[in-house]
């Protein structure tokens, strides 16, 4: 099933952003933080919803299969549900750290 695929490499991708590599080690190179990979995450969510929403113009005028659109709003949609998902866990973590006593 491709959701379930798009969700593995969505996963493995995030895996691999707190993974410094050889060329993130240098001083000169700043290492990825929360703000890049939260930029990245959203404009990964935007590509995927403009896929599907070419997808469906191409298929409207007859240049395209009905399963790529269907592939492609799949992607989108579980690309928008992770997206929220970790939105509402931010949320959650902030509730917490406010209720905290000092």
């Amino acid at each position: 099933m491709p959701t379930n695929a798009f969700a593995a490499g969505a996963y493995a991708a995030v895996q691999n952003l707190g993974r410094a590599g050889p060329a993130l080690s240098t001083p000169a190179a700043p290492q990825a933080g929360f703000g890049q990979m939260l930029t990245s995450v959203l404009d990964g969510v935007a590509q995927a919803g403009t896929r599907s929403e070419a997808q469906a113009m191409a298929v409207g005028a007859g240049k395209a299969n009905v399963v790529d659109v269907v592939t492609a709003v799949a992607e989108s949609e579980t690309a928008l549900q992770t997206l929220v998902a970790v939105r509402d866990r931010v949320i959650s973590a902030y509730e917490e750290i406010m209720r905290m006593q000092i």
